[in-house]
């Protein structure tokens, strides 16, 4: 710690200083952020008005718009004014809040995909013993152990083994991203990095696995049962697919490699999708479940008088 002075705020660089490319980016962000709340907060309402939708399945969907919430807030109400701001400072308790909020809140979407995944193995693997496995009181329990374990995987770790952050303070992304905000640390203590990777496999690998290991099982099903079933299967699955392949995609990219080999500018990009894309297109997405879809299309009509 000699000759090194701790930091008490940083300076977020953002993406660009150009007043007119700032300018552009709060529109193209204010529009991703409007439209993840209104999805999201739709998808949400439509769910809760539609009882042939209060259903396990729809149930976890409404989870995951809830997340989708969080995550996007927790990071873009922050970039939306540094966007317009010439004072880009952010203190050290807003910083580390910032840091395990979006960490808290990934590794519980990280869990509830598997979630979501397992319903739809049950549902499709073991449609006779569904109703029994995936009863409402198990759907509680099952959501309050994913929030249970992300807290103990996330925000315990950080609290038995704090980091000093030291000048210079100046952190090369539109967030307090934990890989950043690591690489301010006063010592090189690779105990931490070792730390973030262990994490990072619990959380995050060792899920899409999971999934991966659902979905072979689905397929083995799937192929057995005739066309009209098969697509009907299909459907279902499609859309939770895409969410995992880009949501896992870019956190795997991000938080699995080396800290040393971490590169700042290629992790703000990449980070764009897994922190703010995903949360804005699950909606969309989803709406093209059969149900949904249907749903959505009837509301439309009632509120339209059409």
């Amino acid at each position: 710690m000699k000759n090194k002075t701790l930091a008490t705020e940083f300076i977020l660089l953002g993406f660009s200083n150009n007043l007119t490319m700032n300018k552009l980016l709060y529109v193209l962000f204010f529009g991703i952020y409007f439209i993840t709340i209104a999805g999201n907060c739709l998808i949400i309402y439509m769910i809760i008005i539609h009882p042939h939708l209060h259903s396990p399945m729809y149930f976890l969907l409404v989870s995951l718009s809830f997340i989708d919430i969080c995550n996007s807030s927790s990071a873009l109400p922050r970039l939306l004014v540094d966007l317009l701001s010439t004072y880009r400072k952010i203190s050290l308790a807003a910083c580390l809040i910032q840091v395990n909020m979006l960490l808290l809140i990934g590794a519980t979407e990280c869990q509830l995909l598997v979630l979501m995944a397992y319903d739809r193995y049950l549902a499709i693997c073991h449609p006779l013993r569904y109703p029994t496995l995936m009863r409402w009181s198990i759907c509680y329990r099952l959501i309050g152990l994913v929030v249970l374990f992300s807290f103990i995987t996330i925000i315990v770790p950080s609290m038995v083994m704090p980091v000093s952050l030291c000048n210079p303070n100046h952190i090369n992304h539109f967030m307090c991203e934990a890989l950043q905000v690591l690489q301010l640390s006063c010592d090189k203590n690779y105990a931490k990095e070792l730390l973030i990777f262990v994490l990072s496999f619990i959380t995050i690998l060792f899920p899409f696995v999971l999934i991966l290991s659902s979905y072979i099982c689905i397929l083995f099903s799937v192929l057995k049962i005739n066309c009209v079933g098969r697509f009907k299967a299909f459907s279902t699955c499609t859309s939770h697919l895409t969410v995992v392949a880009l949501f896992f995609g870019t956190g795997m990219v991000t938080y699995l490699g080396s800290l040393s080999h971490h590169s700042p500018i290629q992790g703000k990009y990449i980070s764009i999708f897994y922190v703010i894309v995903p949360p804005m297109l699950n909606p969309l997405i989803y709406s093209f479940n059969r149900e949904v879809k249907m749903t959505l299309s009837k509301s439309l009509n009632k509120v339209l008088g059409t």
